[in-house]
């Protein structure tokens, strides 16, 4: 425990990763959990990459260090990070993590939830046989912040992984999306059972479900919809030199009651039909159905879920990749590749959530380092 300051007025990050166990032999550690990952936390928030850069950055901010931690044996040496982040079980990481998203309340009461997978690419190690991890990501929409993980098992897939992500998470009136590989009857199950409601997109997994929904849609359209509940939206927009418009239509459960018994509180079928005209005259035109939970007359919800779900891959993984080059980090020891993965979804949090410097993650993060202040405010020291 840091003893610069009672626990009760401890900052927050800090409260929260004090509860870790220590995974060291006591009696023959040299540093303080809590200051090693501290020290990981602002150094990595600020641009390193490796352990080599994070005690670089240790021994240039060592003075300004001293400040929040007690440091009895200086900074530790790159090959003691690397130790100690490979030593820390990734879901005791995963815990102080979530912990810290709760404390902070980042999370909306009615926030859009989505869920989808990442590979972390050069995680693998082909000389000792390690493949490379795949995780399944939660992101709170509405504030744009990762909210949750979970490893996927070598052995095993993507759906597998998704159960346990949503019993770690508090999903109370939330809506959770999820592509077609989480368009699965168990899983409707537990969202509700989680008290939120799913918006799940459907393919030839489910075969019957998604080939019923064809038929239903286009009947539909051959009668032009006469004499039938239903309610419809447009949406278009431009963007670089391409215009995309979407018509959203929405049938209620009484057109294929059959299915009621066999996903949980299904409600509603959506059909989406994308219309692009890129900038050089050339035209796509995709059609994609869901299923959801929510009323059919809820237009609204359930058109932004299907429109926010893919900001999970466009303002979370691709944010990782291009601005911590997630894609080509090398650690891959013990549980570090996951802890790791933990700490950028931190810090990528950290910067989103500061609001009093105008700038992109890559610019906050120069500014970081060159501002001890704002990095004290980001990191919440």
């Amino acid at each position: 425990m840091n003893t610069i300051k009672p626990q009760h007025t401890l900052p927050r990050v800090i409260k929260c990763f004090s509860e870790l166990e220590d995974p060291r032999v006591e009696g023959r550690t040299n540093h303080m959990l809590i200051d090693i990952i501290v020290i990981a936390i602002c150094a990595v928030l600020c641009g390193a990459e490796t352990w080599r850069g994070i005690e670089a950055f240790g021994h240039a901010k060592y003075e300004w260090l001293k400040n929040f931690l007690d440091l009895p044996s200086g900074i530790p040496s790159d090959q003691t990070f690397a130790r100690v982040f490979s030593l820390i079980p990734a879901e005791c990481f995963l815990k102080c993590f979530m912990k810290w998203v709760n404390w902070e309340g980042l999370k909306k009461p009615m926030e859009i939830v989505s869920i989808d997978g990442k590979t972390l690419r050069r995680s693998h190690h082909h000389r000792v046989g390690k493949k490379a991890i795949h995780l399944v990501n939660a992101f709170a929409t509405e504030n744009g912040l990762a909210i949750g993980q979970e490893k996927i098992d070598e052995k095993s897939n993507e759906i597998k992984a998704i159960p346990p992500l949503l019993k770690k998470l508090e999903l109370r009136n939330c809506i959770v999306t999820l592509d077609a590989m989480g368009c699965q009857k168990g899983i409707a199950n537990l969202i509700r059972i989680r008290k939120a409601d799913y918006v799940l997109a459907v393919k030839g997994n489910q075969g019957k479900l998604h080939k019923k929904l064809v038929r239903l849609f286009e009947r539909a359209k051959e009668l032009k919809f006469n004499a039938m509940v239903f309610k419809e939206s447009k949406h278009v927009e431009g963007d670089h030199g391409r215009v995309e418009e979407r018509i959203y239509t929405f049938l209620p459960l009484m057109y294929l009651f059959e299915f009621k018994s066999y996903w949980k509180d299904l409600q509603t079928f959506v059909k989406v039909e994308n219309h692009i005209v890129y900038g050089d005259g050339k035209e796509e035109k995709v059609n994609r159905y869901y299923i959801s939970s929510l009323g059919w007359k809820e237009v609204d919800k359930i058109q932004k879920a299907i429109r926010n779900h893919w900001q999970v891959e466009n303002r979370l993984h691709w944010c990782l990749d291009l601005v911590f080059r997630e894609d080509d980090c090398r650690i891959r020891r013990g549980y570090a590749d996951q802890n790791f993965a933990i700490l950028r979804q931190l810090i990528l949090n950290m910067l989103r959530r500061d609001k009093t410097f105008r700038g992109g993650l890559k610019i906050k993060r120069h500014y970081a380092s060159w501002n001890h202040n704002y990095l004290k405010k980001v990191v919440g020291l």
